[in-house]
């Protein structure tokens, strides 16, 4: 069924669209911008403010599963989950076609690399980092074969959002949620929120390659 956008919705939609000087300056269709982009910006880079991850780069077999995941409450209906319940209700609105659309879109998109936000001891991370390594890679750069993504792409503040999430149970803790379970377990080796900040501020050391515009 399609999806009904508010008056507000429309408006920003229209706001965003003004921004660009022909259709040619938009990284994906204007018919579908309103989806994704209202949020997550016209380069997909995110925004802080409204806890709207950066999404440019993302692979799209990850970002098919947790739109999946979003529409069927697997992820976004747990309480502690302050801003996946925003998420919930938009991805539940998509048809799976749409959900295969907007993987594509997120994965061709380029924005600059993530901005550095949080500060940590990265060389404590290091260490830290070597059980995150198993599945994410010694790069960062994620194994699909063990549904780790690519976490380069990703914003610092993110992640360091996610990691708390895992940790306290707000993601991960549905049973139809595989992968989810298997970070919440790898999270609890994180002691301390000081030791979370450790290991994404060392993640923020890594190269970015899709975090160019192109």
């Amino acid at each position: 069924m399609p999806i009904r956008l508010d008056t507000l919705t429309v408006l920003v939609a229209a706001s965003i669209l003004s921004t660009a000087t022909n259709a040619e300056e938009l990284p994906i269709p204007a018919d579908e911008l309103v989806f994704c982009t209202v949020c997550h910006g016209v380069q997909l880079m995110g925004n802080e403010m409204i806890k709207a991850p950066r999404l440019s780069g993302m692979e799209t077999w990850y970002v098919e599963r947790q739109l999946r995941n979003f529409s069927t409450g697997i992820r976004g209906l747990h309480e502690g989950d302050e801003f996946g319940v925003d998420m919930q209700p938009m991805a539940a609105a998509l048809t799976d076609e749409q959900i295969v659309e907007a993987a594509q879109f997120t994965n061709a998109t380029r924005s600059p690399a993530a901005a550095v936000t949080v500060t940590g001891d990265a060389d404590r991370g290091q260490a830290l980092y070597t059980s995150c390594a198993a599945c994410h890679g010694p790069d960062g750069k994620g194994n699909e074969a063990l549904g780790a993504p690519d976490l380069t792409t990703a914003n610092d503040w993110y992640l360091l959002t996610q990691l708390k999430n895992f940790r306290s149970g707000a993601r991960g803790s549905n049973a139809g949620d595989i992968y989810g379970m298997q970070m919440r377990a790898s999270v609890q080796l994180l002691a301390d929120d000081e030791a979370i900040r450790d290991v994404v501020s060392y993640i923020s050391t890594f190269d970015n390659k899709r975090g160019r515009a192109q």
